[in-house]
């Protein structure tokens, strides 16, 4: 039998109150971290279908079963787990702007298609290492990008307020108290506390319409054949809304993509361990692209790891990863009762408001803590000029009068996005523009480096709550 390679730690030794093998701790105890886990996760994922109009079940199916897929090409000893991509949002926006159910496999096409840079960003990091690709995704690029989807969304999380401010004013009030003086679980799951509360808010008011709940059956299948991509292809098969959905929606992978490293550094300095180096982070990668792709083929969001996770493990100190994928089997099991997905359907939109516009600004948020905590340097004309050019792209023509640049080539119809427009100028323009400072590498080969000489490297725990 093959030998398996031990993951390098990061030039420290081990904390004695970090369990790597939790079933030193017993099956009771293990279900338990299993399920916490679960709750850090679950508010955020399920959020985002009920903002995008995505089935719930399917979006729980996929992220177990992502989970699953990531642990199996990551050799089983990350542990990190796999939920919705709010980086997407906008782009499920652009194609299906009211959840229109038609339209939706359209837009999951162009997710499932984005997984495919996941794929090739993997083979490039695999071939030439980590500092020859990020060269071109420097943070004066992806910090922009990030800021502009939170600002796109804006206008959504408004509308939604305006249905009934006082429940949407309730929703921010408590995930706001709960975040900032909340102690252990409730400052690890303050957007589920918040769509919890405001949503019992709503039903004293007359907000909810529990109908659907109860023509629900208990027990279902998750996925619906007409939600899936397959469906689209037929007869009625409109090649220019898919051309649209993939050029639109593509570019924002790489967004998800340096959230993806984000994660995987954070996680490595959280466990003490070189995921980096073992077991890489072309297979992290990997896993990651092929759970979004099997997700989105199957209409259900694209994956990503989640950074309420990685605040999970610093909290309990248990870095086992079959933790973790105790948590995807508990989704699972959830995913096949309709009735739990009709509760969460039924939410009315001024819950939805609420805990979205704390969401989204903080999407925001985590561009511009991108811009300041790489020391992106402003007084040079070439990053402003690739900043601004990026914001006014990417909003600009988000909010003018036809929201995107729609032009013919041969009888087909092509509408790009403000987003997609602004990411590709600014990925080109940051390559023309000359530029004097060593290229930015995300801080990989420097971590590298230093676990390959033994030395401990100093690393801030990132926790990224908006995955």
């Amino acid at each position: 039998m093959k030998e398996t390679k031990p993951v390098p730690t990061m030039g420290a030794k081990d904390a004695p109150d970090a369990v790597y093998d939790a079933r030193t701790q017993g099956t009771p105890k293990m279900a338990l971290f299993g399920l916490q886990h679960m709750f850090a996760m679950f508010g955020a994922t399920i959020l985002v279908p009920t903002l995008t109009g995505l089935s719930v079940s399917a979006t729980l199916l996929f992220a177990g079963l992502g989970t699953f897929l990531f642990h199996l090409l990551s050799k089983g000893k990350v542990p990190a787990f796999l939920g919705s991509s709010f980086a997407f949002i906008a782009g499920y926006a652009a194609i299906a702007p009211n959840g229109e159910a038609e339209l939706l496999p359209y837009a999951c096409l162009g997710v499932a298609c984005s997984g495919l840079l996941y794929l090739l960003l993997s083979l490039c990091f695999k071939v030439f290492g980590p500092k020859r690709v990020m060269r071109f995704f420097p943070p004066v690029v992806t910090g922009p990008i990030v800021i502009c989807i939170g600002l796109i969304l804006a206008s959504s999380a408004i509308a939604n307020c305006q249905t009934n401010w006082l429940v949407a004013i309730v929703a921010i009030a408590i995930i706001v108290v709960c975040n900032i003086w909340g102690r252990g679980m409730i400052r690890i799951i303050p957007i589920l506390l918040g769509v919890i509360g405001a949503y019992v808010v709503a039903a004293l008011v007359g907000e909810v319409d529990w109908q659907p709940v109860a023509d629900a059956a208990w027990v279902g299948l998750p996925v619906l054949w007409d939600n899936t991509v397959f469906s689209v292809f037929g007869a009625q098969f409109d090649a220019g809304l898919a051309i649209t959905a993939i050029i639109t929606i593509m570019p924002l992978a790489f967004a998800t993509i340096i959230e993806h490293i984000g994660d995987m550094s954070a996680i490595s300095s959280t466990c003490n361990r070189n995921y980096i180096a073992e077991p890489g982070l072309h297979r992290t990668l990997l896993g990651d692209g092929l759970a979004t792709m099997l997700a989105s083929l199957f209409g259900a969001p694209a994956n990503t790891t989640y950074g309420e996770n990685t605040g999970v493990l610093a909290l309990t100190r248990v870095f086992d990863p079959r933790v973790v994928r105790l948590a995807a089997l508990f989704a699972i099991v959830f995913s096949f009762c309709p009735k739990f997905a009709a509760v969460i359907s039924c939410m009315p939109a001024c819950v939805i408001g609420g805990v979205s516009l704390v969401l989204y600004g903080m999407i925001s948020a985590v561009g511009i803590r991108n811009l300041v905590e790489n020391h992106v340097d402003f007084m040079r004309s070439r990053n402003v000029l690739v900043a601004a050019i990026i914001l006014v792209l990417s909003l600009g023509i988000a909010y003018s009068a036809d929201g995107a640049i729609t032009f013919m080539v041969g009888a087909v119809t092509i509408s790009l996005s403000g987003l997609a427009v602004g990411s590709l100028v600014g990925i080109l323009l940051n390559m023309a523009l000359p530029n004097e400072e060593p290229y930015w590498d995300g801080g990989l080969a420097a971590q590298a480096e230093a676990d390959d000489i033994g030395l401990p490297l100093e690393a801030e725990v990132t926790n990224l709550p908006l995955d």
